[in-house]
């Protein structure tokens, strides 16, 4: 405790003589005085007010720009210049319209003879997506408003518009389909013409479009139009609608939507507008990277020609096809406003033309067969062996009356502008062509037959039936190499969407083959002589000498060659020549 008072003294000592000896030149200063201010104690009783607005807590960041947003019905932003009627009004549903009129007449093509006939671009494809896929369009445009997404319009002209939208494709559609009463292709109902699900998908697909496809960014039109053109798509291949059902509603939602816009325009004016167009300086003429989805007419090889008789059939087998029908979705990055690098998706669907030849093929088949059992005695065991009754006769069932091309191309394309408005494009591509085969299935029910050679007729009946589906006539193609090249003709309406026409030409070397298989029932109706003729195979590779297994082998080789499906090979090019129009959206 003394040490340490001892060296608290000795620093107090040393602070004390550095200072007098710095202080030591100013000995007449003065001393320092300590002051004290006053504090007037004062209790003020003077309210404070309700709302202080220094002390409101910013919400900017934490709504990170939805402060924008407001629940309120007409809203209207002064700037934003009112639309015009014509400004909605683009007519691209028309066409589309009248090609599914067009498509409509190869229907005739198509035979249907029971419900249970098929017709399918793919065969076994099955999927509900289709069936949510059509409220696309609406649920992102409402979820956005929502969601604080400044569009277009406010609650009350968005809610008229779209309603509008859905009224006008609603009496289009209901409209036409009970005055049509065309059937659909599975045979369920006669409501197939226009497809429904197709007319809500793209009307959806517009609203979004008009909403926010034009007032923000192009990318929202490209995502609800290509989901609607998939939901067309996969009504075809669920085989509940004709590639022309899809065409005409497609047409039918844009012109509803166009039309509930337009029908806007007139009743309100300029009142509930919040955004207009978005204007852009990159212009797709000079800028021309794009998206498009187009739809077109396809010419070009119209026949095939086996050159082979079928059995019992004194022509030659050919066949004819119609005019395609061409959907597509194309996309290309520009280097600059000359030459860019792109791909194209397309599906090319040819109906065959006279398919009720085929069928008349097949129903001679069964009246030669019936009227060979009838004929002749040794066979009368064999009289039901495929039955002939109202409810039990051979039923022939298309399942797919259209070859149908697969085709993914990747190449160059070029633009050149003529005016700030038009420019003339070219493409150089190629890519693999992928076929759909096409074909005709039979069904035979009857009654189970062995082979007794102990009986007078050799054939004796086994006691149980058969029931077999098997193709009949089979058309394939192989998968091959292709390339093309087109031209087309660019509109810009607006600075990023354009329409266009095209030409285009596509040419791939392919291999068809034909299998005509009219005896496939008989290893279900007799597989007993199957097993008879491996038995006198064997017994003649047994003993070689014998001559009379030498003639019965030979018999069985014989009859074998007649159960066998016929098959036969052509190749040769195919040219096709598509000519359409696409909705074009600059990026």
């Amino acid at each position: 405790m003394k040490m340490k008072t001892l060296f608290a003294l000795m620093a107090m000592l040393t602070v004390c003589s550095q200072v007098r000896a710095e202080n030591r030149d100013y000995t007449n200063q003065e001393p320092l005085k300590l002051v004290t201010p006053s504090i007037d104690m004062k209790l003020d009783m003077k309210a404070a007010y309700t709302y202080r607005p220094e002390l409101e807590l910013p919400m900017a960041p934490l709504l990170s720009g939805s402060q924008k947003y407001q629940l309120t019905w007409m809203r209207t932003n002064s700037d934003v210049k009112p639309y015009q009627v014509m400004d909605d009004l683009t007519f691209a549903g028309v066409p589309l319209f009248l090609a599914g009129i067009i498509a409509k007449s190869e229907k005739k093509s198509f035979r249907q003879n029971t419900k249970l006939n098929r017709h399918t671009l793919v065969t076994d494809f099955k999927t509900e997506i289709d069936n949510y896929t059509q409220f696309f369009g609406p649920v992102l445009s409402t979820g956005l408003k929502i969601a604080g997404v400044e569009g277009r319009s406010d609650w009350g002209r968005y809610l008229a518009s779209t309603g509008m939208s859905y009224g006008f494709m609603a009496l289009f559609v209901n409209s036409i389909k009970y005055t049509a009463k065309e059937m659909r292709p599975d045979g369920s109902t006669r409501n197939s013409w226009p497809s429904g699900h197709t007319a809500t998908a793209f009307v959806g697909a517009t609203v979004l479009h008009k909403e926010y496809g034009l007032t923000r960014s192009p990318w929202y039109s490209v995502a609800g139009y290509g989901v609607a053109t998939a939901t067309g798509v996969m009504r075809v291949l669920n085989n509940r609608h004709w590639v022309s059902d899809v065409l005409s509603g497609a047409g039918i939602g844009i012109m509803s939507g166009e039309l509930g816009y337009a029908l806007s325009d007139l009743i309100f004016k300029g009142k509930g507008l919040l955004r207009g167009d978005a204007v852009s300086e990159r212009s797709i003429i000079y800028h021309p990277s794009f998206f498009s989805i187009s739809m077109g007419l396809g010419l070009g090889s119209r026949n095939l020609d086996f050159g082979v008789e079928t059995n019992d059939a004194h022509d030659n087998f050919n066949l004819k096809f119609g005019a395609s029908t061409a959907v597509s979705a194309e996309g290309a990055y520009f280097f600059n406003k000359y030459i860019g690098f792109g791909g194209r998706l397309r599906v090319n669907s040819s109906p065959i033309k006279g398919w009720d030849r085929v069928l008349d093929f097949a129903d001679q088949d069964v009246k030669e067969m019936f009227a060979g059992l009838s004929s002749d005695a040794d066979l009368s065991s064999l009289n039901d062996i495929v039955f002939n009754t109202p409810d039990k006769r051979p039923e022939f069932n298309i399942e797919s009356d259209h070859l149908t091309e697969f085709a993914a191309d990747l190449g160059l394309y070029f633009n050149l502008p003529l005016s700030k408005r038009f420019a003339l494009g070219a493409k150089l591509v190629a890519g693999r062509s992928i076929m759909q085969e096409l074909n005709l299935s039979a069904r035979y029910q009857g009654r189970v037959k062995e082979v007794d050679l102990f009986s007078d007729n050799m054939f004796v009946d086994a006691g149980k039936t058969y029931d077999t589906k098997w193709d009949y006539f089979t058309l394939s193609a192989n998968n091959s190499n292709k390339w093309g090249t087109g031209i087309s003709l660019t509109y810009a309406y607006k600075e990023n969407y354009a329409w266009r026409l095209f030409i285009d030409y596509d040419m791939s070397r392919k291999t068809y083959t034909l299998e005509y298989n009219p005896a496939q029932f008989m290893k279900s109706a007799m597989p007993s002589f199957f097993d008879f003729l491996d038995f006198l195979d064997e017994a003649y590779q047994s003993d070689p000498t014998d001559m009379e297994l030498k003639e019965a082998a030979e018999a069985a080789a014989e009859a074998r060659a007649n159960l066998v499906p016929l098959t036969t090979h052509v190749k040769k090019n195919r040219h096709t020549f598509v000519i359409g129009g696409s909705l074009t959206i600059s990026f």
